[in-house]
């Protein structure tokens, strides 16, 4: 019996226990659903109530560019676009396995340019497919315990070579054709994968939409030039944002993937041709089991445009011009056939027209046009300078109106025999200008450094030759010989300044045969002249513009107006003078540029006008070696009408071997006046031609 009674007594206590953990249990389930409620509730809320928001920004058109006469010159062409934005939550090998998948999807969906895949892409797409075997296997024999990371990878991508890259098929270089694109992207930015896509191509992606996060089609834009490739460089390209400045368009409010002006007029006026971009935020929120969405637009509105000072009409004939008289006369040139001519309003500084064209023997596809050179290509200017040059005599006071030279060969030691093309006798500036006497400019080169002529004396005060080439500077940098013209665009040359102590040298200084200038300094330094010796800046557009809407012009939002950069210091009787002698050039019975005045000898006479009655001019021919070989660079200045100039020019033919007369540059210039005079009295307007889409090369993106 006490054994029984023993037992039961037992049974109590184990499920007393079995209570006391199940009242723990309970207790601490108690205890964490308070944690959940009070504690975390507020968290736990969140997350069932989360809101995600999402920003596209969409690309705006750049504003459009006009001729001075209202043409559109560079449009807007509009496009779709395959873009993908790189997720930035995703892991890196999520990402990447993603990515790849993404890529092969596409290559079924649209047609894309394998030419540029490089041999990096190659080993960068095999190395992110390959296994974990295939990867060691890069590297089995190279010790790589003290690599770093970034060593030991880009040691195994140096591994990866033809065995295996060979292998490849022309569907998976379609795929690696677009993996290179997509990695090139940054992290929630899109980045286009196709430009120009058609229709058929966008329909399948837009299809499909569902499976290819961040793939998106966009309607794009892209530059169309309406008169071919008529100033096309000087008007500038469109490239995605050189890395070495991508801080500060980022600081600007650009995006990675944005296209920016890289080139003249594109980059001068990039903050005003970018255009507003559209916004597009997306916000979905969920709570719960239930989603809401809602969308939010910001329109954009194309960036403001430009009204050039340019008129197309007379860019396309002066184009025309020049080429048909280079190829005509290609038997005058040495090497590179070439010609350069640009015209400006003295008064105002607005550049008409401007063109270049090289035509090389040894690149026969090569690009024969070649505006550049205008700005860019520095050229000995020859006789064409001797304005500045008398001027200068007159202004120093080496020099006086009354002064008589005898032009006659001069012997000066250590130089060679200094002289003009013949003798001319007695010669004071009038004639020396209407002659192009040289001697009487070596006669103002001695005489600022100080040296009384004798025949066989060498000079002596090498003080006074340095002075005298900073007076000479001085002087002709104020009509924009040497001197930074001003233009409304990047950068470009200032020619190339001489170094010597000679006195020689200086010699032909003034004549034009030391310094180099591009013909834009010389159309500067002309339009100087013909505007009293007020230099005016160049400028190429004239005024901006709000975007035109229904056909009306945009209001003006910045109107350019004509601005002097210096006043020479000759005054305006000397400069008055100086263009007495520029007119005899032509009209003189000695004037070395009489033939555009009578005709004959192969150039076109210049067909005055009431509107254009006279004009005036320098002629140049400078001295120059071309492949070891004597040859001359033939240069025109000059300006009409010639009391009340309304357009002055500049023109340069380097290379040219032969002297007959009348010069190249002659032939242009004739023609060229000619061209300028019938346009204003009977405009037609430009030719239509073929307009021409922008290339937009991404991959000259400096990385």
């Amino acid at each position: 019996m006490g054994k029984k009674n023993k037992k039961r007594r037992h049974v109590p206590v184990r499920l007393n226990v079995l209570f006391l953990i199940v009242f723990l249990l309970f207790s601490a389930l108690i205890l964490r659903l308070g944690v959940v409620q009070i504690v975390q509730g507020e968290e736990y809320e969140r997350e069932l109530t989360q809101t995600t928001n999402q920003t596209a920004r969409i690309d705006a058109p750049r504003g459009i560019m006009y001729d001075r006469f209202g043409h559109t010159i560079v449009d807007n062409e509009m496009e779709l676009s395959v873009t993908y934005t790189n997720p930035s939550e995703q892991s890196n090998s999520e990402k990447t396995k993603e990515m790849l998948r993404i890529a092969n999807e596409l290559s079924t969906m649209i047609d894309v340019d394998t030419e540029k895949i490089t041999q990096r892409d190659l080993q960068d797409y095999w190395y992110e497919n390959a296994s974990k075997e295939e990867r060691d296997a890069l590297v089995d024999g190279i010790d790589t315990s003290e690599m770093s990371n970034s060593e030991e990878y880009q040691t195994m991508i140096n591994q990866i070579g033809d065995e295996q890259l060979d292998q490849y098929s022309e569907e998976e270089l379609k795929v690696i054709a677009i993996y290179r694109e997509m990695t090139r992207g940054y992290a929630g930015s899109p980045q286009r994968i196709k430009r120009a896509v058609t229709q058929e191509e966008a329909h399948k992606v837009s299809e499909h939409l569902n499976d290819l996060p961040g793939v998106d089609i966009l309607r794009d834009s892209i530059r169309s030039y309406t008169y071919g490739d008529t100033f096309r460089t000087i008007l500038g390209n469109t490239r995605t944002i050189p890395a070495e400045q991508i801080d500060s368009y980022l600081a600007k409010g650009y995006d990675r993937s944005d296209l920016v002006g890289v080139s003249y007029l594109e980059a001068q006026y990039e903050d005003v041709l970018r255009g507003q971009k559209a916004e597009i935020n997306r916000s979905s929120t969920r709570n719960g089991t239930t989603t809401e969405n809602t969308i939010d637009e910001k329109p954009g509105s194309r960036g403001n445009d430009l009204v050039l000072t340019l008129d197309m009409e007379m860019q396309q004939n002066l184009e025309d011009i020049i080429e048909s008289t280079v190829r005509a006369n290609a038997g005058s040139y040495l090497d590179k056939r070439e010609a350069y001519a640009i015209m400006m309003n003295p008064k105002t500084g607005e550049i008409i027209a401007m063109s270049g064209f090289n035509d090389d023997p040894s690149n026969p596809d090569g690009v024969k046009v070649n505006d550049t050179g205008v700005i860019n290509n520095g050229f000995e200017m020859g006789s064409s300078v001797k304005a500045a040059s008398v001027l200068t005599g007159f202004e120093t006071g080496v020099m006086n109106p009354n002064t008589v030279i005898n032009d006659r060969p001069l012997n000066v030691r250590g130089t060679p025999t200094k002289k003009s093309v013949s003798r001319m006798g007695n010669v004071n500036y009038l004639t020396a200008l209407e002659r192009s006497s040289n001697v009487y400019m070596f006669y103002i080169a001695m005489r600022l450094a100080n040296h009384e002529y004798q025949p066989n004396a060498p000079f002596r005060d090498l003080t006074a030759i340095r002075d005298g080439y900073q007076t000479a500077r001085y002087n002709f940098n104020q009509f924009g010989l040497g001197s930074d013209p001003g233009i409304d665009l990047p950068s470009v040359s200032t020619g190339y300044q001489g170094e010597s102590s000679n006195g020689g040298n200086l010699m032909d200084f003034f004549i034009g045969q030391f310094d180099t200038y591009t013909p834009l300094q010389a159309v500067q330094y002309i339009s100087t002249v013909a505007n009293d010796g007020q230099r005016m800046r160049p400028h190429l557009v004239s005024e901006i513009r709000e975007p035109a809407t229904n056909g009306e012009e945009g209001a003006i939002v910045t109107q350019f107006k004509p601005e002097v950069l210096n006043q020479v210091d000759a005054s305006k009787e000397e400069i008055q003078m100086v263009k007495n002698g520029l007119s005899r050039v032509v009209y003189g019975s000695n004037g070395t540029a009489q033939a555009m005045r009578t005709g004959g000898g192969g150039i076109d006479k210049v067909n005055f006008t009431d509107q254009f009655p006279d004009m005036a001019a320098k002629t140049g021919t400078a001295e120059v070696t071309v492949n070891g070989r004597d040859a001359n660079n033939q240069t025109l200045v000059g300006y009409a009408p010639a009391d009340d100039p309304e357009i002055a020019f500049a023109i340069v033919v380097p290379g040219v071997y032969t002297t007959t007369k009348p010069s190249i540059a002659q032939k242009i210039g004739s023609k060229m006046l000619n061209s300028y005079f019938e346009i204003n009295e009977d405009r037609q307007g430009p030719e239509q031609v073929e307009t021409v889409l922008e290339d937009v090369d991404t991959d000259s993106e400096v990385e």
